[in-house]
């Protein structure tokens, strides 16, 4: 007998192929049997009628920070309502293990890193998460059973060099014992499942007390060691962030990516590829690596976002605007100094040139303050401003767009958020992003979802992306759509039979109506431990998910039940080759 049987649904497979009607049984948490409608006749526990929707495969998100999430949210959210059934977590360098036993402040550590860098509320991480672990088998122990979503991990280098080499991590070189002492740490990872080794040379990456975090050091001999040992185990991978990331590689982050991923003989992915008509020689210096990786006899995957992630920004607290050269000394004063300092007109001019000079790089997009709208305000002074554009507001105040910035954020005391409008957003750049997205090293992801909590909301780019492929622009058909989804990450990761509607493969699923699925906009809640603040988004359209054939969400509620798994190296992945 089957456990469920949907009727009669348009099934689009994963596979990029045509889209068909069938009737797709499920049994023991896999796909039973896929058949043309009304020929089943088999009995099934529960039936439901899908047609006029479409069934997909359960979308894999390959760049998520639900490390520490996932223990007050086993649901994921946002990312599950948005048909996400397997995340990818442990990148950029940073995981929540391995913790040294002996360090307790270690922990500490952490979360202020974690916060500063990725975004997360230090209450939420310290009142959400119990912190009990010690090594990565612990950690990953701790999240077996009780998580909705399935979800895999890197190890991140950050936690390896930290536990090796404790404060001196930040600033020190290893010496051959801990070399060999953080090596044996990776080993037991992988053992343990960790899908293998992330890490960050990224000049936008300190830690809580603003220093560069711990892998920013590594030289690349520690990298290439550690990325050897990456290579001795089934099914794994490397990532890696370098400062070129953002904008160009410089041909030294070159090099360290394409002998890394040939070092391993495992693939290889970054984050995030931005692609603007504007600056079109971005997209094939990006693409460099990959191809040199491809001579080399390894593999470099570029990941790019389908979508123009909408992120708020502001004066008050660490964002963006930050990582301009010059501007964070400014922005990391006392609020009453800051407000000072930003009203000084010298300032101002000096804090512009810097933000519209080259060595701002990709952050030159912010410094178009004209172009930004003004989000939630808090002042009688600022009544009536919210959802308007600080061209128009400064034009009637008879100032330039930043001043004008300025003084609205200062009758708030700088709380106020600020949104800014995508440069990006042009017919050019769209064609661009469509002939980008045919390259065999371009995968869609770098949602962050679970970090920079209430700065930016990513995880609703699998939704937004297929409302705009049926209804928008239509870059895309349906099906390859749903591959780039699914399948596309799901080879990349070696995950076993997932990403794909076949027989015997796990019965991720999502069911959708394809004439309504689409993302809210993104709104502020307090849900957080400690009554932190998330940027959330709402589902449109997305009827029911499935992880492992159990429903977890059913008209964007979830049901309480938690199927997923702690996807491990070697057991649910297997060895992707990069010939």
């Amino acid at each position: 007998m089957l456990d469920h049987l949907i009727r009669g649904a348009t099934v689009v497979d994963g596979t990029g192929g045509p889209p068909y009607t069938a009737d797709v049984g499920i049994r023991d948490g896999r796909i039973a049997v896929v058949a043309e409608p009304g020929t089943l006749t088999e009995p099934a526990v529960t039936t439901e009628d899908a047609t006029g929707l479409v069934l997909a495969p359960g979308f894999v998100d390959p760049h998520t920070h639900y490390d520490a999430q996932l223990f007050w949210d086993p649901y994921a959210t946002p990312s599950m309502n948005h048909g996400v059934t397997t995340v990818a977590g442990g990148n950029c360098g940073f995981t929540l293990a391995p913790l040294h036993p002996d360090r307790p402040e270690d922990a500490d550590y952490t979360r202020r890193m974690m916060a500063r860098v990725e975004g997360m509320a230090l209450r939420a991480l310290e009142e959400g998460v119990d912190w009990t672990w010690s090594g990565f088998r612990e950690y990953l122990d701790a999240l077996e059973g009780r998580i909705a979503v399935n979800a895999g991990f890197m190890v991140g280098h950050c936690a390896l060099r930290r536990y090796v080499m404790g404060a001196d991590a930040t600033d020190g070189q290893p010496t051959p014992a801990q070399l060999d002492a953080m090596l044996a740490l990776l080993h037991d990872a992988m053992d343990a499942g960790a899908w293998g080794l992330s890490t960050t040379q990224s000049a936008t990456h300190s830690d809580g007390d603003g220093r560069p975090v711990a892998s920013r050091n590594a030289l690349p001999e520690e990298l290439l060691a550690l990325s050897r040992a990456v290579g001795e185990h089934e099914g794994t991978q490397l990532e890696a962030i370098v400062a070129g990331c953002l904008d160009q590689f410089s041909d030294e982050e070159i090099d360290l990516l394409v002998d890394m991923t040939a070092t391993a003989g495992r693939p290889l992915n970054w984050n995030v590829l931005t692609i603007d008509a504007a600056v079109p020689e971005r997209v094939p210096r990006q693409l460099v690596p990959s191809e040199r990786a491809r001579r080399a006899g390894g593999r470099i995957v570029a990941l790019t976002m389908p979508i123009l992630t909408p992120m708020n920004m502001s004066l008050g607290t660490f964002c963006a605007l930050n990582l301009i050269p010059g501007w964070g000394d400014v922005l990391a004063l006392p609020v009453p100094e800051r407000i000072e300092r930003l009203r000084d007109a010298d300032t101002r001019a000096e804090m512009l040139r810097r933000a519209d000079s080259k060595e701002a790089g990709v952050f030159r997009r912010l410094a178009d303050f004209a172009r930004y709208v003004i989000g939630d305000t808090y002042s009688a002074a600022n009544e009536g401003l919210t959802g308007r554009v600080v061209r128009d507001i400064a034009a009637e105040r008879g100032q330039d767009p930043f001043h004008c910035l300025v003084e609205i954020c200062a009758a708030d005391e700088l709380r106020t958020v600020l949104w800014p409008m995508p440069t990006d957003n042009d017919p050019a750049s769209w064609a661009l992003r469509r002939e980008t997205w045919e390259h065999e090293d371009i995968m869609l992801g770098g949602s962050d979802a679970g970090a920079h909590l209430d700065r930016m909301c990513g995880a609703p780019y699998t939704t937004r992306f297929l409302g705009d492929c049926l209804r928008g622009r239509r870059l895309v058909p349906l099906e390859k759509a749903v591959k780039m989804l699914t399948d596309d990450p799901a080879r990349l990761f070696g995950l076993r039979e997932r990403g794909r509607i076949e027989e015997g493969f796990h019965a991720d699923l999502v069911l959708f109506d394809p004439e309504r699925i689409d993302a809210g906009p993104a709104t502020l809640v307090h849900d957080l431990p400690g009554d932190s603040p998330r940027l959330d988004s709402r589902a449109i359209g997305i009827v029911s998910v499935r992880v492992n054939g159990v429903e977890t969400l059913r008209d964007d509620k979830v049901t309480g039940a938690v199927p997923g798994t702690v996807l491990r190296s070697g057991r649910d992945t297997r060895t992707v080759s990069t010939a």
